[in-house]
């Protein structure tokens, strides 16, 4: 049986800025813009979402749930989300360089969590109306796996990316099935 490792899953929200950046970096607007279809999102548009849960989900549910955990959560208006804040309009650089100060900020704050003075009770937990019981390790838990489901949706558009540089012409399969 596996315990809760809570500096594991800090650390690997720590490395997510950098993994983000690397991958990043290089993008044209076009490139970190593009689309496969109009229902899918594109890189930048992975990149201003993960910004915008940086700063208004997990970390503001997570003090909420070990601070107060019976206090209703405050309302994440995600629904079309970038198409209202025009994800599209965003540069992906700056996008990047502000997620990363929100995460260092975010990542500080969780390290404190893991002090013996903290006292930090991570089965603390929040009834949600669709999860029902859901505690702090949830949580924590839950934006760390959050991080990797959109480093794979980004690896996917690039993978597209290629696909779609290298012409209707091209073949692909030797780069193995996706």
């Amino acid at each position: 049986m596996n315990s809760f490792n809570p500096e594991a899953l800090i650390s690997r929200l720590q490395s997510m800025p950098l993994v983000l950046s690397a991958i990043t970096s290089k993008l044209a607007h076009a490139d970190a813009a593009w689309k496969p279809a109009p229902e899918h999102w594109s890189i930048l548009e992975v990149c201003c979402h993960l910004l915008d849960e940086e700063r208004d989900d997990f970390p503001a549910r997570l003090r909420l749930t070990l601070a107060n955990p019976d206090a209703t959560w405050p309302p994440l208006n995600l629904d079309q989300a970038a198409e209202k804040r025009q994800y599209l309009t965003w540069n992906l650089s700056n996008t990047i360089s502000s997620y990363t100060l929100e995460r260092e900020s975010n990542v500080s704050w969780l390290r404190s969590l893991l002090s013996p003075l903290a006292r930090t009770d991570w089965e603390r937990a929040h009834h949600h109306n669709v999860h029902g019981r859901f505690s702090a390790r949830d949580l924590i838990t839950a934006w760390t796996a959050h991080d990797a489901l959109h480093l794979r949706q980004i690896a996917k558009r690039l993978h597209q990316l290629a696909a779609r540089d290298g012409g209707d012409a091209a073949r692909i399969e030797y780069a193995g099935d996706w």
